[in-house]
């Protein structure tokens, strides 16, 4: 049982690398528009082509990403035999370690 969780947070730390790629994608979209809008992050100037862009890029991106680790991810949940959430929380958390070492690391050159 503990092999598979470890087995499951070593892939989807692996997965965690061209994650990195959906989640900059959020951020900027967010940053960018409805987050802006509220004032508290300030638009790119130079972003001014609209939402469909957006839409046509980071739509397919964000789904074949989250469609490819479900897929990952689902035989190696059965395999693990702990709850679901347990699983579920470790893969999140492992697929988020590269990113957040990237803000730590921009963080720090800063």
């Amino acid at each position: 049982m503990r092999k598979w969780l470890a087995a499951g947070a070593g892939v989807n730390l692996v997965l965690g690398v061209p994650g990195v790629v959906p989640v900059w994608l959020v951020w900027y979209w967010a940053s960018n528009w409805p987050l802006a809008g509220l004032g508290w992050t300030q638009a790119e100037p130079t972003e001014n082509d609209g939402m469909l862009p957006w839409f046509m890029v980071a739509t397919p991106v964000l789904v074949l990403f989250g469609l490819g680790w479900w897929l990952v991810n689902r035989p190696l949940r059965r395999r693990a035999g702990v709850r679901g959430r347990v699983y579920w929380s470790v893969a999140v958390a492992a697929a988020s370690v590269p990113t957040a070492a990237l803000i730590v690391m921009d963080l720090l050159g800063d």
